[in-house]
């Protein structure tokens, strides 16, 4: 298996005359011929240099294995390499084909979720904050301010999603893929600070009360909660199998997810505070605050992760360094490979090595070839490919420090 360790030199070695995935011509080109944009019909099918399909098992042996005593985990481990090991021979264009088509299938879909999600909670946030105020209950109350915030998320992210795709790109040479990260992240901190101050009122409601009434029981506000927790249980399951398609939908389907068991823990809370025992309601409220500023936490520090360069998963590295040691007979090593989160997309950085008498123009040509290919890969939002002629050098980017 290719290595991607980011100090160490990948060097294709003697199967590395068996296949090129590109074409680059040995003479100069043409001032009419853009080498930079040549097309697909330029690249062969890809072979298999290193002989990774003798490594796949067939799922008959899968199956096997998993019939075994604690065969399982063996099991999701050949079935994790037969998956990563056809994802490396695949070419470069069908995984931007495929890409393209589930995008293309997915876009009425993911539409749909997110002007239903947004209408659904508009209504809803009414709803609830009409049950919070007609009972006084305060884990309904909990639950109404929950349901305003996912209302104003909604709008917040829907805003951002607009704005980043017309970002002037003078001023903001990167792009606009980072803004919906960074409302994410003040979105939360904006979330934790409101449930703080309903966990004070509750507190206080709590150490103020000096006897055991309850209050009255209201039956349109548990009804008008129960309508929103149907609701948001039908926009649930939507969302569950697009979650993957996109980004706004995986945030809408998590909290769809918070609101279920946020909707349905207010919900018995404020009838057992009416029924049964009148701290239960303020007690509720504070749990619910206390879950719903743990969920936003770990919301926030996924995204924290994102903006910090958070490194892209192993097998997707693993891809890129397959990809690039086998993408010309000119590229005579991988230095060295790194890929990073800078929002939701991925910077990719690769060093490759080449003959030091290759000519510039076609260390450029190729150099550029590959770059253009590693950009259109699903999750890619920019590449960046360095030529080398040896490795002994000081790695780039790397301030030396004085002693």
């Amino acid at each position: 298996m290719v290595d991607d360790q980011t100090s160490s030199s990948s060097s294709r070695g003697s199967p590395a005359a068996e296949t090129s995935e590109t074409v680059v011509p040995n003479k100069h080109p043409s001032e009419d011929v853009d080498i930079e944009r040549v097309s697909a019909s330029t690249s062969v099918a890809p072979l298999d240099p290193y002989q990774l399909r003798d490594g796949m098992l067939t799922e008959q042996e899968i199956a096997t294995l998993r019939r075994r005593r604690k065969g399982k985990r063996v099991a999701h481990y050949h079935k994790r390499q037969n998956d990563l090991i056809t994802a490396l021979l695949k070419p470069m264009e069908d995984h931007t084909a495929e890409a393209r088509i589930e995008e293309d299938m997915a876009r009425l879909p993911v539409k749909i979720a997110i002007y239903s999600s947004l209408i659904a909670n508009f209504g809803l946030c009414v709803i609830q904050m009409y049950a919070a105020v007609s009972s006084g209950s305060l884990s309904l109350l909990a639950t109404g301010i929950d349901a305003i915030f996912d209302f104003g998320s909604n709008l917040l992210l829907f805003w951002l999603h607009k704005k980043a795709a017309k970002l002037d790109v003078n001023r903001w040479p990167v792009g606009g893929a980072r803004l919906e990260t960074i409302g994410n992240i003040i979105y939360g901190f904006l979330m934790g600070s409101v449930n703080l101050v309903v966990i004070v009122e509750s507190l206080g409601n709590v150490i103020t009360k000096h006897n055991d009434d309850l209050k009255k029981f209201h039956l349109p506000s548990i009804i008008a909660v129960s309508v929103a927790l149907g609701v948001k249980f039908m926009l649930f399951l939507y969302c569950l199998s697009l979650r993957g398609k996109s980004s706004q939908v995986r945030v809408l389907w998590e909290d769809h997810r918070n609101d279920l068991w946020i909707n349905g823990f207010g919900l018995l809370m404020s009838a057992g505070g009416s029924k049964w025992r009148w701290y239960l309601d303020p007690m509720g409220a504070i749990i619910i605050a206390l879950g719903v500023i743990i969920a936003w936490g770990r919301t926030i520090y996924s995204e924290f992760e994102l903006l910090a360069g958070k490194s892209a998963p192993h097998d997707f590295l693993q891809l890129i360094i397959y990809k690039a040691v086998t993408f010309s007979e000119e590229i005579m090593k991988v230095d060295t490979v790194r890929a990073y989160h800078s929002g939701p997309d991925y910077f990719v950085e690769v060093d490759i090595v080449m003959d030091a008498n290759t000519p510039l123009w076609k260390a450029h040509d190729l150099s550029q070839q590959l770059q253009d290919r590693i950009e259109v890969l699903p999750s890619v939002e920019r590449a960046f490919v360095h030529v080398d002629h040896e490795t002994t050098h000081i790695p780039e980017h790397r301030k030396l420090i004085l002693t």
